[in-house]
C-alpha cells in the first residue's frame, strides 16, 4: 500500500495564504463576470458563495436570446474551424525541412497524427474545447485539465469562471492553477480512497450520509523549493489536493513533467493574469437591446390595452392614476364625459422601435462573430460570385488572425505536447524513425481557419500557374521556370492533403 500523502502545516500555510493572494487579485472581476454571465449564459460560471447544482430560474435579465444563440454559434464555429472532429486539424513535422522530403519520417509523422485524432475521438477532449470556446467568447478567459486516464490515455476536466485562480510567470504564462471546489463524501472517497481521508469523512460515510458536501483545495503550480515534498519526486510541477477545513489531511500529492493546465485567453493586457472577451465589447449593446425590447413590449401592450379613464359614477372615486395597460382612473362625472375612453393616446413608433432592435442585434451578432461563421449561410444566394464570397471570407478573418494565433499557442500548443507525451509514454506510437529520434517535433494547424488564413498562397500558386500556362501557348520553353513537383508539394501541404 503507498505511503499516504503528508505535508508540514507551515507550508499548508504557504498555501493557503497565497491562494488568499490569488482570490484577491481576482476579485475585481468578479462582478464583472457575474454581469456577463446574466446577459449571455446564465447557467456558466461557479462563485465561492454559490452552491452547486442550482436549478433555479436564472435568465431573468433576457429578454431577447440575440446575445445568446450569438455565444452558441460563436463556439459552435471555433470548435468546427478550429478543431473539428471531422476532419484533420493538426500537422506534424520535424524541425529540418529537408527531412520531410524522408518517406518513412512522412509515413511515421501520419500515424502518430492518426493515432492521436483517434484518441481525441475517443476522449471527452472535443466536448471539454466546445466548452472552453464558450468561456473564452464571454469571459475571455478558459480553463481545461489534460490527465491521464487508464480508459482512454487521457481525460480532459473543463473548468467555468469563477471557480479556480491562475497566477503567470515573468513570460506571462499560466503556470499556477488554486481552486476550491466541492465533492460528495462518496465522491471523495472513490477519488482518494477511505485511507486517506479525514476522520469525519469515514463517519460521515460509516452513517451513511454519503452526499454531505466536503469542500476540497486543488492546488498545480510549479515545483519550487518554497515547499519540500518527496512525493512531487523533484518532477518541475506540483499538484497537491486536501480537505479545506481540515488542515491536517492531504489528499493526494504528485509531481508532473509538465502543466497539466490550458488556460487561453481571449486578448489579454501586459502584466494581466485573465483576459477580455467580445462579450465584454459589446455589453453595452446587449443592455441597451433588452431595455429597448421591455419598452417596446410595454408601448406594444399599452396598444393593445390602453389605460382607460372612466366616469366616476361607476366607482368610488380614489383620485388615483392607473397607468398599466388595462388599467382604469375613475374622474368625477362631467357633462357629455360618461363614457369608457383612453386615459392618454399611445402611438409609437413600431417600425422605427424594430429597425433600431435590427440595428442592435446586428452590432452583437458582428462583435461575437457570429457573421463571420455563418457568413455563406446568411448570404443572399445567386446574388455572389464564389470569388466574392472567399474575399469576404478572407477579408472578415483578419479581424480573428490575432485571436486564432493566441488560440494556437496557449490552447492547442499544449493540447497537442501533452497528448503526445501521455501516448508516447504509453506506448501507442511504433517506433520513430533512427534520423528524427531524440528530435522535437512541430505542429502546424491546418484547420478551416488556420487554411483559411492560408489560401493567399494557393491563391498566388494558382494565379501564377495559370499565367504560365498562357505564355506556354505562345512560348513552351517557359514551363522551365516552373518546378511542378515542388509546386504540387506545396499545394497538398497547404491544403493538409496526407502524404501518402
Amino acid at each position: 500500500m503507498p505511503e499516504k500523502a503528508s505535508i508540514k502545516q507551515d507550508d499548508l500555510q504557504i498555501l493557503r495564504k497565497r491562494m488568499t493572494a490569488l482570490k484577491n487579485e481576482r476579485s475585481s472581476w468578479d462582478a464583472h463576470w457575474k454581469e456577463l454571465r446574466d446577459f449571455f449564459c446564465p447557467r456558466r460560471g461557479r462563485f465561492p458563495e454559490e452552491k452547486k447544482n442550482d436549478g433555479s430560474k436564472k435568465h431573468g435579465l433576457i429578454l431577447d436570446s440575440t446575445p445568446v444563440y450569438a455565444v452558441r454559434v460563436l463556439a459552435a464555429g471555433l470548435k468546427g474551424g478550429l478543431t473539428s472532429p471531422a476532419r484533420p486539424w493538426f500537422r506534424l513535422g520535424v524541425p529540418d525541412p529537408d527531412m520531410m522530403d524522408f518517406q518513412p519520417i512522412k509515413e511515421w509523422l501520419y500515424i502518430v497524427e492518426e493515432r492521436m485524432r483517434t484518441a481525441f475521438l475517443k476522449s471527452n477532449v472535443y466536448q471539454s474545447l466546445h466548452h472552453s470556446y464558450g468561456e473564452l467568447g464571454v469571459f475571455g478567459t478558459a480553463l481545461m485539465s489534460m490527465l491521464f486516464d487508464f480508459d482512454s490515455i487521457f481525460r480532459a476536466r473543463p473548468y467555468t469562471v469563477g471557480e479556480y485562480y491562475l497566477s503567470c510567470d515573468a513570460k506571462q504564462r499560466v503556470n499556477a492553477f488554486y481552486r476550491t471546489y466541492s465533492m460528495t463524501v462518496s465522491q471523495i472517497i472513490e477519488e482518494f480512497g477511505i485511507d486517506n481521508v479525514s476522520d469525519r469523512v469515514k463517519t460521515a460515510y460509516n452513517n451513511n450520509n454519503t452526499e454531505q458536501l466536503i469542500n476540497v483545495c486543488h492546488i498545480v503550480e510549479k515545483n519550487d523549493n518554497r515547499l519540500k515534498l518527496k512525493d512531487a519526486q523533484g518532477r518541475p510541477f506540483r499538484a497537491i489536493y486536501f480537505e479545506e477545513s481540515e488542515s491536517e489531511t492531504v489528499l493526494r500529492i504528485s509531481g508532473s513533467k509538465y502543466f497539466p493546465v490550458l488556460a487561453p485567453r481571449w486578448d489579454s493586457v501586459s502584466g494581466d493574469v485573465y483576459g477580455s472577451s467580445p462579450a465584454m465589447d459589446v455589453l453595452g449593446d446587449v443592455k441597451m437591446l433588452q431595455k429597448m425590447q421591455a419598452k417596446g413590449m410595454l408601448a406594444l401592450d399599452k396598444s393593445i390595452d390602453p389605460p382607460l379613464r372612466a366616469p366616476g359614477s361607476l366607482a368610488d372615486y380614489s383620485g388615483g392614476i392607473n397607468t398599466a395597460p388595462g388599467g382604469v382612473t375613475f374622474t368625477p362625472v362631467n357633462a357629455g364625459n360618461e363614457a369608457f375612453t383612453p386615459l392618454y393616446e399611445i402611438a409609437p413608433n413600431f417600425q422605427q422601435l424594430e429597425y433600431k432592435n435590427e440595428k442592435v442585434q446586428a452590432m452583437i451578432n458582428q462583435g461575437l462573430y457570429k457573421d463571420l461563421f455563418l457568413m455563406i449561410a446568411n448570404s443572399e444566394t445567386g446574388k455572389q460570385t464564389a470569388f466574392e464570397v472567399a474575399k469576404r471570407y478572407e477579408e472578415k478573418l483578419t479581424m480573428l488572425g490575432p485571436v486564432l494565433d493566441r488560440l494556437h499557442n496557449e490552447l492547442l500548443d499544449p493540447l497537442i505536447d501533452i497528448t503526445f507525451r501521455l501516448m508516447s509514454e504509453n506506448g501507442c506510437f511504433p517506433e520513430p524513425p533512427p534520423e528524427i529520434q531524440g528530435q522535437s517535433l512541430r505542429v502546424e494547424y491546418i484547420s478551416i481557419l488556420a487554411q483559411a488564413q492560408k489560401m493567399s498562397g494557393i491563391t498566388g500558386l494558382e494565379q501564377l500557374s495559370g499565367f504560365v500556362g498562357n505564355i506556354a501557348a505562345v512560348k513552351p520553353e517557359i514551363l522551365d521556370k516552373i518546378d511542378f513537383d515542388k509546386a504540387v508539394d506545396t499545394y497538398g501541404e497547404i491544403l493538409g492533403v496526407p502524404p501518402s
